[in-house]
């Protein structure tokens, strides 16, 4: 009798190699999954896969590899759920997404995100654009610097206008610019709303990538007496030039850099939203807007953001000179600190108002 069972395994010991037959199978035992590695177990599938090949298909002994797999697939899922949520967080604000969270720099989402992609809207994409737009408005601020605060632009007082000169000008550029239909694009938020002439250029055929409820949401009134009456004060000389048309265009391209990347914050609260509707559909549906701002605020993230537009304002800013030893060294057309400060006090609390508010709206 060939001995086939574990109980005739002293026996089979002493038997010619050809008389013993097949390896009784070893006990089914689960591999503590927590300890092992990724490079173990695909060791043992391959070890699996081999013996298949070399005992025509068999298995026997390769189900504890089979069961600790897929433990330890159920623990990756888990553990890269969680990840994704961070990462969201650190790319949807502007963060770069090639720094690693908790060591692993590994994407996931894909299928959220195919289906923002088709959209037009991808974690991607809004973070590049909110870094393009920093560097907008450091080079708005920029261009502002080199005119003194030239009070006749604000106070009424330039012959022939009814209002002031600036608001006179915006209002005349943004009837213009509405005509040519830049106000159709939902990034576009005029400060002037009432009476814009309706565009005459055929509406382009781009995805609808907002929800309908939040589009219409609009704050530039709160961002007109920002830079004003706050943030004007801080980074330009008191003094006259007799510049004001000049003047007036520079503070209305700095409006509308400053009112795009707040208003952006739709775009930001929809890829949130998309990508964990579980995480802010109960405080929608609770109206609760002290929890969807906490949910919303990353102290970490916001200190980024902070110290990189204050180093883009350092490097922009910088007056370039060919001798080392000039005296200029060191100076700056627009003080760094003022630009970290405008994003910690207005442009990153006001971003966050606009997804809020957004985000109440979603579920409508």
């Amino acid at each position: 009798m060939i001995p086939t069972t574990t109980g005739d395994h002293h026996n089979r010991q002493h038997l010619p190699l050809h008389l013993r037959g097949p390896s009784p199978p070893p006990a089914n035992k689960l591999t503590d999954c927590s300890k092992a590695t990724k490079d173990s177990f695909r060791a043992k599938i391959e070890k699996r896969e081999w013996n298949r090949s070399s005992n025509n298909g068999s298995t026997t002994g390769n189900d504890d590899v089979t069961l600790c797999s897929s433990s330890f697939d159920k623990i990756s899922f888990h553990k890269d759920r969680n990840k994704r949520r961070v990462r969201r967080n650190l790319e949807a604000d502007g963060i770069d997404n090639n720094e690693d969270v908790d060591g692993d720099s590994s994407e996931g989402g894909d299928d959220a995100k195919s289906s923002d992609s088709a959209r037009g809207l991808t974690l991607d994409s809004v973070r590049e654009s909110l870094i393009r737009q920093e560097d907008t408005i450091v080079f708005c601020l920029i261009e502002r610097a080199k005119y003194p605060t030239n009070s006749p632009v604000y106070d009424g007082s330039v012959a022939g206008m009814s209002g002031s000169l600036v608001e006179y000008i915006v209002k005349e550029t943004e009837a213009l610019q509405a005509k040519v239909g830049r106000y159709e694009s939902p990034e576009e938020n005029p400060f002037f709303p009432e009476n814009l002439p309706p565009s005459m250029v055929p509406p382009h055929d781009d995805p609808e990538v907002l929800h309908p409820s939040g589009t219409s949401i609009n704050i530039n009134k709160t961002i007109w007496d920002m830079y004003f009456n706050q943030l004007l004060p801080l980074f330009v000389q008191k003094g006259n030039d007799g510049n004001y048309v000049p003047t007036a265009a520079c503070d209305l391209h700095c409006l509308q850099a400053l009112s795009r990347r707040i208003h952006y914050g739709k775009f930001v609260a929809e890829v949130k939203f998309i990508d964990a509707p579980e995480d802010y559909s109960p405080a929608i549906q609770a109206q609760d807007r002290a929890t969807l701002m906490g949910l919303l605020t990353f102290e970490k993230v916001e200190e980024m953001v902070k110290r990189r537009v204050e180093k883009k304002a350092m490097v922009f800013g910088q007056e370039v000179c060919l001798n080392d030893e000039d005296d200029k060294k060191g100076k700056y057309k627009v003080d760094p600190s003022v630009v970290s400060r405008l994003y910690e006090e207005w442009v990153m609390p006001l971003t966050k108002l606009v997804q809020v508010e957004y985000l109440l709206r979603r579920l409508s």
